[in-house]
């Protein structure tokens, strides 16, 4: 468990809490329990941010790389050097022919994973890909048929499906002690500035837009505490300059009336703030992504009750573990893809029904 109260002002973006997150557990003994099952070795695909937090997350575990792969093979080299990874891959062939490698994190732009997915499964890897998962649910459904062809897991990394504190809330949840969940609200806002369109945030050709970025995991939260799949979808949505999703509202019931309103923005600051309501309670979790803590607030006398579970800096830890659980059996691990799949599919019908199409989209 991490002790929250040393936190600081909200940083201003997301690597920049991942790096607060580290700094705060720094010198820290690593929690005995995260990692339970057998170990895999693991190889990355990428060095960007989240490829660097997968390196620093096993370094407090103790544990290392055995592989890298990258699009430029000095960067690799360089990320090898400084997270002593012990073998740099000159492809991603390489990589997926290597039998001492168990499990590969794709950390490659949203419209790239299918690419190596395929491959990856298809070779006998188990697979952790980073959020979006694919770009549809074409895609994901693929995926999915490849992975259980070849006996491999797939497994969505956003971080929502493995943090311990929704594991927690939604163990009580699902015991009655909460009563009925009628509506969840959450919102998610993020001020990108256009400047150079090309950015990842709003370039097309990078699948940028709110609903792959920052929806995944407004959706998800959202869908974890929902009894079944939304089946009605309303929205309104607003386009960048570059014609993918910018801003939106969307509002979801399913076959049992349970609501979900949800708000996003890549040019609005919002807080990243979860309140699901229930009979007897509302929970309230704000920076929920990675969150460690929430409150619980009673209805019949108005008692907050706080819940601290986990630890932010240990994210990619049980991203990874509930991988290796997967593994070796766990069935509540590796139902956590039927979640992505629903989240996907909400997704897709949303994206489709504003016309926002990326570039490998077009013809289907």
């Amino acid at each position: 468990m991490c002790d929250g109260s040393t936190k600081a002002a909200a940083p201003i973006d997301a690597a920049a809490a991942a790096e607060a997150a580290f700094e705060r557990v720094r010198g820290a003994g690593f929690p005995d329990g995260i990692f339970a099952a057998p170990q895999l070795r693991w190889a990355v695909i990428g060095c960007g941010a989240i490829a660097n937090q997968m390196a620093r997350s096993l370094e407090l575990a103790g544990r290392r790389l055995s592989g890298v792969c990258n699009r430029t093979h000095d960067k690799a080299v360089a990320f090898a050097r400084r997270y002593d990874v012990e073998r740099v891959y000159g492809s991603p062939d390489e990589l997926y022919a290597d039998p001492s490698i168990d499990a590969i994190y794709i950390t490659t732009p949203h419209n790239t994973h299918i690419r190596y997915l395929v491959p990856a499964l298809t070779a006998g890897k188990h697979v952790l890909c980073e959020k979006s998962i694919t770009l549809n649910s074409e895609e994901l459904g693929q995926a999915r048929s490849v992975a259980g062809e070849h006996g491999c897991v797939l497994m969505d990394a956003t971080t929502i499906l493995h943090m311990p504190l929704y594991r927690e809330l939604l163990r009580r949840a699902r015991s009655g002690e909460f009563g009925r969940m009628n509506l969840a609200q959450v919102s998610f806002g993020s001020l990108k500035e256009y400047g150079d369109l090309t950015n990842r945030f709003y370039n097309p050709r990078l699948a940028g837009g709110a609903m792959l970025d920052i929806g995944v995991y407004a959706l998800t939260i959202m869908r974890l505490f929902m009894d079944s799949q939304p089946d009605e979808l309303t929205s309104l949505a607003n386009r960048a300059p570059t014609g993918v999703d910018q801003t939106s509202g969307i509002v979801a019931r399913n076959a049992s009336g349970q609501l979900g309103v949800v708000s996003l923005s890549l040019h609005s600051k919002q807080p990243k703030r979860a309140v699901i309501s229930f009979d007897e309670c509302y929970l309230e979790v704000t920076d929920y992504p990675r969150a460690d803590r929430g409150t619980i607030v009673w209805s019949a006398d108005g008692r907050r009750e706080e819940v601290a579970v986990g630890c932010e800096a240990y994210a990619l830890c049980y991203e990874m573990a509930d991988l290796e659980r997967a593994v070796a059996g766990d069935a509540q691990c590796s139902s956590l893809i039927d979640v992505a799949t629903d989240v996907m599919d909400i997704m897709t019908r949303l994206r489709r029904e504003w016309g926002v199409v990326y570039p490998e989209e077009r013809g289907r």
